[in-house]
């Protein structure tokens, strides 16, 4: 399946339960974490509640709340239970504001303060709610007051120290309420620092998990499914789709309970300070739910498609970077320029409707929510203005509508990053989901060390369902063996060697190592019985050593150095700056061919394998490393059962039995010679390779005879073989 196509199926859903329920079973180990971000969250957003609703206090019962209704007593006369600091004496009384007294003495409270022509007036009488416009009235009888033509006696209050008296408390109570929310704000940031620290902790700790989780599944994965899967695709996974949960555990699903907490919390408390304003403000709800509705829809059909494009995109370039050679060599830069400005065409309107969803959503609602405000400025600041509403609920109201908006405008964001999870925990889930083909039975067979007797019995096996690659296979090799497999390419050599090493799984027949089926033991025992050394060598990024040892540190310095002698490894390492710590870079790109050769010799050699595969190990190399190569080859198969796929006969020549497949299926078993006598295949492959070198007159025997000298020069000399084999004993 193409990336893009995969991506159009994974996001048919901005939000899927049964992902969203396996998200969550990575974050169970770490609940209490979970929970205490939750709680932290919600003292949060309590404290985000309080804000509003003490300024509002400040506002109204004590920056305008001079106002209240006030008793007034003889200075002998005044309830002990009121404690002094509520007690303001003047003009020979004690008063006492209505709020402080006790509740049998509140229908008492006949005096009022107001501030009229920006003079403080102490009145007899209390203004009732709904008064209308207030005039101050100097007569020769005193000071009075006009309101809705009733006239109220009072006194001016003259001078600073007596307006104090009569303000100290609001002073004192506006003073500690400011250092309540300094002391809320305070504990708001550290608590905000906290959960930040704490999500993020949580959120890596968890990806940490789920990474080590996807790398450990795919390294049990079969080489099959390496076969049918592109690199770049799967290091997203690992990479990219695991930092896309992140996102997800950090920013939305802990945040989710906030702004939860934080809505339903705003309409309890604006129900409960007036029900009139909160239904006012609740009124562009259902635009809200429409707005968001239209705007779910378009936001996924924008999101897939720039998905989509982008997966193109991506596709395009890795193509194209990797194949850089290709292009410059048939000067196809312009075209392939061409073909990607149109794929970056697409992805760019991709990016721009996705942009245009957004642009349209957040100034609709952040109209919605102006619109709103402007219910809440009309109809409470006309109570305000008369005289039925407090200014300090108005201010409240208008907190609360931006506080209650915020986190519908956070939709957005929020909403974005769950499609990427969903998409994501979609990837990873078919990924996790792909199960090993090669595995361990119910009961495997654990063995330490192989004999290496090897049996193929009618094997047949295909890469693709029937397309059959080998057929009917059929050879057995005796411990100690040296067999040769040749034939075209294509034929099927490499493929048994990937058979031994349990790599796939046959279809039909059996291969059977020491009278046991492979399939009946353990797959790390029976790969750590078994060694190949490849035609391309692949060095992982590191040094030497580690490239030798392959991080089994079982494997000692003094052994790698060891085996690095003894098949001439050494002879180009020792040379390094670094030795054997000289750093090696991706592939071993700084590397000969032949150089990565003697250090897969070395590597071989070092785990001592039962049984050695050498599949085109001596091809594309020069004659200086050839040489060096040759000369290891007798001390790294000697006492193991070594297998050989070779095009280059000269090599096989001195094998103790040689194996020609063509077309998937064994057409001739025999030594060198034996073959040659035959007039077969491989009689056929030789006279191919040395055609330059033997006199096409030359009769059948002279050409046999001269085939072994001419192999003599190039092939691994039996004797040399024995020598060896006396050696390594």
């Amino acid at each position: 399946m193409s990336a893009h196509r995969e991506e159009e199926e994974i996001m048919g859903k901005a939000y899927d339960s049964r992902l969203m329920r396996r998200l969550m079973s990575y974050a169970k180990p770490y609940r209490n974490m979970f929970v205490l971000a939750i709680i932290v969250i919600m003292i949060i957003a309590g404290t985000d509640l309080v804000r509003p609703y003490l300024i509002k206090t400040a506002i109204d019962n004590h920056i305008s709340g001079y106002n209240a209704p006030m008793a007034r007593y003889e200075p002998d006369g005044v309830p002990e239970e009121i404690p002094a600091s509520r007690r303001m004496e003047y003009g020979g009384h004690v008063y006492v504001r209505m709020n402080d007294l006790p509740e049998e003495d509140r229908s008492a409270a006949d005096f009022q303060l107001l501030s009229v022509s920006g003079k403080y007036v102490l009145i007899s009488g209390v203004l009732p709610p709904d008064h209308g416009d207030v005039e101050l009235a100097t007569t020769d009888s005193g000071t009075s007051i006009l309101a809705d033509g009733v006239e109220y006696p009072g006194q001016i209050i003259e001078g600073r120290e007596n307006i104090a008296i009569f303000r100290k408390q609001d002073v004192a109570a506006v003073s500690n309420l400011a250092i309540i929310v300094l002391l809320v704000g305070a504990v708001a940031f550290l608590l905000n620092y906290g959960q930040t620290v704490l999500l993020h902790k949580l959120g890596q700790r968890i990806v940490y998990g789920i990474r080590q989780e996807v790398f450990t599944h795919l390294q049990n994965l079969d080489v099959a499914f390496f076969d049918k899967n592109p690199v770049g695709r799967l290091v997203t996974r690992v990479t990219n789709d695991t930092e896309t949960l992140n996102e997800m555990y950090t920013s939305v699903i802990v945040n989710l309970f906030k702004d939860v907490f934080m809505l339903v919390g705003i309409v309890v408390v604006m129900f409960r300070l007036n029900t009139q304003l909160a239904m006012l403000s609740l009124a562009t709800l259902p635009l809200i739910i429409v707005s968001t509705i239209v705007f779910r829809t378009r936001a996924r059909q924008a999101y897939r498609r720039l998905r989509t494009t982008l997966a193109r995109i991506n596709a395009t370039l890795a193509e194209n970077i990797s194949g850089m050679k290709v292009v410059q060599i048939f000067n196809r830069q312009r075209k392939n320029y061409d073909q990607f400005v149109e794929v970056n065409r697409e992805y760019y309107q991709a990016g721009i409707g996705q942009m245009m969803v957004y642009a349209i959503f957040r100034p609709i609602i952040e109209l919605i929510s102006t619109g709103a405000l402007a219910l809440i400025v009309w109809h409470g600041g006309r109570n305000v203005i008369a005289g039925t509403m407090q200014f300090g609920m108005v201010y409240a109201f208008i907190n609360y509508i931006g506080m209650f908006f915020r986190p519908i405008n956070d939709l957005t964001e929020k909403y974005n990053i769950m499609q990427s999870a969903m998409a994501s925990s979609e990837r990873l889930s078919q990924l996790m989901n792909t199960r090993a083909v090669v595995a361990d039975t119910e009961n495997p067979v654990s063995v330490d060390r192989l004999n290496g007797r090897i049996e193929f019995k009618n094997v047949w096996f295909a890469y693709n369902e029937t397309d059959w690659v080998l057929k009917d296979i059929n050879f057995t090799i005796e411990p100690g063996e040296v067999v040769a497999f040749v034939g075209a390419t294509g034929a099927g050599k490499t493929s048994i060697t990937s058979l031994i090493n349990r790599l796939y799984d046959i279809q039909k027949g059996q291969i059977l190592i020491d009278g046991v089926d492979i399939r009946n033991y353990k797959v790390d025992d029976l790969r750590r019985n078994i060694a190949a050394v490849l035609q391309d060598v692949f060095l992982f990024t590191g040094d030497m050593k580690s490239n030798i040892r392959l991080n089994n540190e079982e494997i000692s310095d003094e052994r790698i150095k060891e085996v690095a002698r003894y098949v001439n490894a050494d002879h180009f390492i020792s040379r390094l700056p670094k030795g054997y710590d000289e750093p090696v870079t991706e592939r071993g790109s700084t590397l000969s061919a032949g150089q990565r050769q003697l250090l897969a010799f070395a590597r071989a050699l070092a785990f001592d394998p039962s049984i050695l595969v050498l599949d085109e190990a001596t091809a594309n190399i020069d004659t200086e490393t050839e040489l060096l190569i040759q000369d290891a080859l007798p001390k790294l198969i000697a006492g193991r059962t070594t297998i050989v796929v070779a095009h280059r006969l000269s090599t096989i020549q001195h094998a103790d039995k040689i194996i020609v497949i063509h077309k998937g299926r064994i057409r001739e078993v025999g030594t060198h010679q034996e073959l040659l006598s035959q007039r077969g295949l491989y009689y056929d492959l030789y006279r191919l390779q040395y055609k330059d070198e033997l006199m096409p007159e030359e009769e059948p025997d002279d050409y046999i005879a001269s085939a072994s000298a001419c192999g003599g020069t190039r092939g691994i000399a039996s004797s040399d073989l024995a020598d060896e084999s006396d050696n390594m004993a």
